[in-house]
């Protein structure tokens, strides 16, 4: 019998995660909620017998679904995470997990009073490069790393509101400190200098800055940098994590990595689709009950979440912030 899959959402990422399951074996886009019933209706028209509901409530009242992908901005997290979990629906959420550090805890508090599986959109873990990364790791003391995130500001109103998307670091980068954790450790404190350049003199309403610089120190005494930017023009960025150790420099990119080792230099190109193996490691946990192909947890991706909300707190302050819960 095929599971039938929901997906709150309708912009571009919903259309990734939809066409992706749609091309799975045994399993179907059945239903899409959005913000609106055309644009409900409009997404579901891609896949065969999927129907499009104006809420979730009304989506899940509609039919029995075997999960749901939510595809939602960072400030519409909270409400529609606990009616899911109250029904006891598993989920598969993109990042980040919201624009602030509440919403998330309640969630995460929510799911483990009554946990359903889950997974988190950090699909960058999937790359073969990044677990050809970690193996490299083994045995290896990582003295600093420096990680990018340097591109334009999305077209979308909200992404240019504090409240809307959180700002960069929250937003985008997140991704590079989520590799940091999962290939160097855990972060313990964080120092974050942003500022405002360029954006607010090209769009109205914009209260998020368009650069950004932090410092972070890791439990095991290496020293991290991750910087960021929205003010390059379309098409210009630059998207990585170079990790310095006792052997040579990992230089990784979504497109490839770069090992060099004294008197020799390595690169690896492997084209493979994080987004399919993701799905793959969450459809399967629903047929069989295995999550131990999952790579990213709700509990783990609120780590992520305390670093990138704790260099916002910095930036604000203009003082160090220590990571709540880093040794746990």
């Amino acid at each position: 019998m095929d599971l039938n899959i929901g997906i709150v959402g309708t912009g571009w990422f919903s259309k990734v995660h939809g066409d992706i399951l749609a091309g799975m074996d045994g399993v179907r886009v059945a239903a899409v909620s959005g913000t609106s019933l055309p644009k409900a209706e409009s997404l579901a028209a891609r896949y065969s017998g999927a129907r499009g509901y104006a809420s979730l409530t009304e989506m899940l009242d509609g039919g029995k679904l075997d999960a749901v992908y939510l595809c939602i901005p960072p400030m519409s997290h909270g409400d529609i995470e606990a009616e899911l979990i109250e029904r006891g629906i598993p989920f598969l959420v993109e990042k980040p997990l919201g624009a602030e550090l509440d919403t998330p805890l309640s969630i995460l508090n929510s799911l483990e009073k009554k946990p359903v599986i889950h997974s988190v959109g950090y699909h960058f873990r999937y790359k073969a490069s990044i677990q050809k990364m970690k193996d490299a790791l083994d045995g290896r003391t990582i003295g600093m790393a420096l990680g990018t995130w340097m591109g334009d500001m999305p077209q979308v109103s909200w992404w240019r509101r504090q409240d809307g998307s959180g700002g960069q670091f929250i937003e985008q980068t997140t991704h590079i400190v989520d590799l940091l954790r999962y290939t160097a450790g855990e972060v313990e404190e964080v120092y974050a200098t942003y500022g405002n350049r360029v954006v607010h003199n090209q769009f109205e309403n914009v209260n998020v800055a368009d650069v950004g610089t932090v410092t972070l120190k890791l439990q095991s005494g290496a020293i991290a940098n991750i910087s960021n930017t929205c003010v390059l023009p379309g098409g210009v960025g630059e998207v990585g994590l170079k990790l310095y150790t006792d052997e040579g420099i990992l230089d990784w990119n979504p497109d490839r990595l770069e090992v060099t080792r004294a008197g020799e230099k390595s690169s690896y190109v492997i084209d493979d689709n994080p987004y399919v193996k993701e799905s793959e490691a969450f459809i399967h946990a629903l047929r069989t009950g295995d999550t131990s192909g999952i790579l990213s947890g709700y509990a783990d991706a609120v780590k992520t979440q305390r670093v990138t909300c704790a260099a916002l707190e910095s930036a604000a302050t203009g003082k160090p912030v220590t990571i709540a819960g880093a040794a746990e």
